[in-house]
């Protein structure tokens, strides 16, 4: 089924009208999960190496945690504010070099984001829907902001990898989120194996993926490493349970979500 997909959306994409211009994105800010419980799924990354840069705690509200993965790339972590609400992926979000002509572009575009605010960690953010309403966001890092303050902190030296490949994004309707990513976004599709996945915009070489959601479906996201037996040998030193491919090694967070680590890829 995943290989019909891919071969369909390959096929789409020549027929798909693609944007007069496309806004380059610097690569991928931040993926956010809402998880179980903030201090295990914290623990779990800073057995890879991850550490947490800030976390906000408000009297009443879950707590809201940053890991760090370099100093452009971070993971999310919200805490349940229910009980009943399930551990997912809430969103993935681009970093911008110029914020304000991303937005410009999308308004060219036909779209209709909300112009760009401070935000509370002191970037600027502007927030867009797909056709589903799942959100995806926008930053420009900012000097000042807790996040721009914090480069060259906060990185162990016992990072799992160094850099963010891919998000996975599970999605209703495949075939009509991949228009809107490559007519609407300017999203470029990329062929590994049997899956396409999207690259970003710009230089970055970040990439997302759509995947058709089921109640079985895992969230997944996939970092780079410079060997694969290396890493899978490192993983279990740190006392991980790990699954081993011909072309990536993985490891699961506590709420199910695939920590999937690849073969770094060089620039066609």
């Amino acid at each position: 089924m995943q290989t019909m997909i891919a071969v369909l959306l390959l096929a789409l994409s020549l027929f798909s009208p693609q944007p007069d211009s496309s806004p380059a994105l610097a690569g991928i800010a931040h993926v956010a999960f809402r998880v179980t419980d903030v201090q295990k799924s914290r623990d779990f990354y800073r057995t890879l190496g991850f550490e947490q840069s800030f976390e906000f705690t408000d009297p009443g509200k879950p707590p809201v945690s940053y890991i760090k993965i370099n100093d452009h790339q971070f993971i999310e972590l919200y805490g349940r504010a229910e009980g009943s609400l399930p551990a997912v992926l809430l969103h993935v979000c681009y970093e911008a070099a110029d914020i304000e002509s991303v937005w410009n572009e999308y308004v060219k575009h036909g779209l209709n984001p909300p112009h760009s605010r401070k935000a509370r960690a002191g970037n600027l953010l502007f927030v867009l829907h797909d056709p589903e309403g799942q959100t995806l966001e926008y930053t420009q890092y900012l000097p000042g902001s807790l996040h721009f303050e914090d480069r060259g902190k906060h990185l162990s030296d016992r990072r799992v990898s160094q850099h963010l490949l891919r998000a996975v994004i599970p999605v209703q309707d495949v075939v009509a989120e991949h228009v809107f990513y490559t007519s609407k976004l300017g999203f470029q599709d990329v062929a590994v194996g049997e899956t396409v996945g999207m690259r970003l915009p710009g230089n970055s070489r970040d990439e997302i993926e759509l995947e058709a959601a089921t109640p079985a479906t895992n969230s997944f996201i996939v970092f780079t490493v410079a060997d694969l037996a290396r890493t899978a040998d490192d993983l279990r030193s740190r006392s991980l349970t790990v699954k081993t491919g011909d072309d990536a090694v993985s490891v699961t967070d506590p709420d199910g979500v695939v920590i999937l680590f690849t073969l770094e890829r060089h620039k066609p």
